[in-house]
């Protein structure tokens, strides 16, 4: 059965059925003012699929417009995050500031055909003026100026003779407007800022409203496809297009927002965690930026599939973390090496095991991908395993190490536990247990059963590494008791336990492992190696998922 089409899909067909465009070009425009997280993903996804569907051209632009807030570094990790999920811009790279010139030649065609003016007015004194949802506005005492005295002011702003806030270009509409936005916008402002792409040439910028349309029309975008809370300036949009002349005006598209369960997306709480030290930076692994997630150890292909999981429409939802989380399970699980490594080590020795004896055994690396091979690891007699699996005194029904017990070790031999060892304080460091001999590979010959098997590593040649364990940033029991991730004053719930650091031990093989190799650690969950703290010889691993799931995917028809 052929899949449905979304809504945004059988807009573009209309279009092109009908000959409002005989092509497809669509755009992902962020401002370079922070790094990108998980709801953008969306966005980009959407927009550059549209055009590969269609056999269209996708472009990557800077709306950078606004000098206070933005950086190059924020460009460079944004190039790297939609290169990274796929979205090819090829030769496409534009920066709103490319197309300055443009556009205020543009404000002075608006301003020649009487359709804009230069206020007086103060940034407050516009609210005031504006009115309200229920109360029309009122006139700027300068909407009746002349075309000539408009357009010398405006030249005049332009020349560097007002200040910052003292005069403003607005747009000549209707103050009536029940559409607010429609109420004589402001369209370019005074700042005297250096802008990281053309340094001082301007003095005057831009506003979000006026510009975007037009960067649009200038790159013959077909379809601007954008989230929700742009429909209410669509009208604003289409004026813009429309008296400024453009032969072929885009069409603009609302869609939902990807909105994730009690996650922190807001850059200026994101900036407070990495100016306090919570976080180690707008990639800490526990942040859902595209980079965290990258660093992490999720993989684009996990993104592109939550997205098409969450769908596109224009109703507002919720996505569930876990669902993002069984994503990246089912890409990795049939794609990595499963590798054994100990996260909490006691060490266990094989009294009955010949003393310097050392052999390799041959193990697979996925069971359910023969594809990925084999690999040779050491077995000797002393070995680290983890401290849960022996008790002193179990609990019914644990079925692995205790004393008199016997278990499978993992591709290995079977091993009873005799003796335990203690420090002062009472905690087991050593646990001795003999081996069956004729039991290589994990299986008896006598045909006896064992309830337990569990993983370990040879302490002769494992590698010490640093495992980092990781929960939701957030208090997410706090969280959904509150209804909000934020306290009344505004502060994060946060979750005192979002990391743990452990100093594990792990096969040889992993010391070599390099930044974003992926594996899964056998009972542990899905690993990364990290790209930012890892040295040659000492890799730092991030959990990025553990095994098990909460997710339940939704039945289909």
């Amino acid at each position: 059965m052929e899949n449905s089409k979304h809504f945004i899909e059988n807009f573009i067909d209309e279009d092109l059925k009908e000959g409002v465009y005989d092509h497809v070009q669509t755009r992902f425009p962020p401002e370079p003012n922070g790094y990108l997280h998980i709801g953008h993903a969306k966005s980009i996804i959407l927009n550059s699929n549209m055009a590969k569907e269609y056999g269209g051209k996708f472009n990557l632009r800077f709306d950078d417009t606004n000098p206070t807030k933005e950086k190059s570094e924020f460009v460079e990790s944004i190039k790297e995050d939609v290169k990274w999920l796929g979205a090819d811009w090829e030769d496409r790279l534009f920066f709103a500031s490319d197309y300055f010139d443009k556009m205020y030649e543009a404000a002075e065609k608006l301003i020649l055909k009487g359709k804009a003016y230069v206020s007086d007015l103060s940034a407050d004194e516009i609210k005031e003026y504006r009115g309200s949802f229920t109360e029309p506005g009122k006139n700027d005492p300068s909407r009746e100026r002349s075309i000539e005295e408009n357009l010398q002011l405006f030249r005049d702003m332009k020349a560097g003779k007002y200040g910052d806030g003292e005069k403003v270009l607005r747009a000549k509409i209707d103050m009536a407007a029940p559409n607010i936005n429609m109420r004589d916008p402001v369209i370019y402002r005074v700042a005297h800022m250096t802008h990281h792409n053309t340094g001082d040439k301007w003095c005057i910028y831009p506003m979000y409203d006026f510009a975007h349309p037009l960067e649009d029309a200038f790159e013959g975008i077909t379809h601007s496809l954008c989230t929700l809370e742009f429909e209410d300036h669509r009208p604003l949009y289409d004026w813009f297009v429309r008296e400024v002349g453009f032969e072929m005006p885009p069409r603009q598209i609302e869609f939902a927002k990807l909105y994730l369960n009690n996650v922190v997306t807001g850059k200026r709480y994101i900036k407070k965690l990495v100016e306090t030290g919570v976080v180690d930076g707008w990639d800490d692994p526990r942040l859902v930026s595209i980079a965290a997630l990258r660093r992490r150890g999720f993989t684009p292909e996990s993104i592109r599939k939550f997205v098409e999981m969450s769908g596109i429409s224009k109703a507002q939802s919720v996505a569930d973390y876990a669902a993002l989380e069984y994503c990246i399970r089912e890409d990795l699980k049939p794609s990595v090496s499963r590798m054994m490594v100990v996260l909490d080590p006691v060490k266990l020795v094989i009294d009955n095991y010949p003393e310097g004896k050392t052999e390799m055994l041959t193990v697979p690396n996925n069971q359910e991908n023969e594809a990925l091979g084999s690999r040779e690891i050491s077995f000797g007699r002393e070995l680290y395993i983890e401290r849960d699996d022996f008790m002193e005194e179990p609990p019914k029904k644990y079925f692995r190490l205790f004393p008199g017990n016997e278990v499978r070790l993992m591709n290995a031999y079977f091993v009873t536990a005799t003796s335990f060892e203690k420090d002062e304080n009472g905690n087991i460091t050593v646990v001795h247990c003999t081996y069956d001999p004729e039991s290589r590979g994990g299986n008896s010959p006598d045909g006896r059963k064992v309830k337990g098997t569990i993983h370990w590593v040879d302490a002769s040649s494992a590698v010490p590494v640093t495992v980092r364990l990781y929960e939701n940033l957030i208090d997410e029991e706090k969280a959904n008791e509150k209804g909000s991730i934020y306290d009344e004053n505004g502060e994060l719930y946060l979750n005192p336990n979002s990391l743990q650091v452990c100093n594990a031990f792990a096969e040889a093989s992993l010391k070599d492992s390099k930044a974003f190799d992926r594996f899964q650690f056998v009972r542990q969950g899905f690993f990364c190696t990290d790209c930012k703290d890892s040295k040659e010889g000492a890799p730092v691993f991030n959990r990025i998922v553990s095994l098990k799931s909460s997710f339940v995917l939704p039945k289909t028809e």
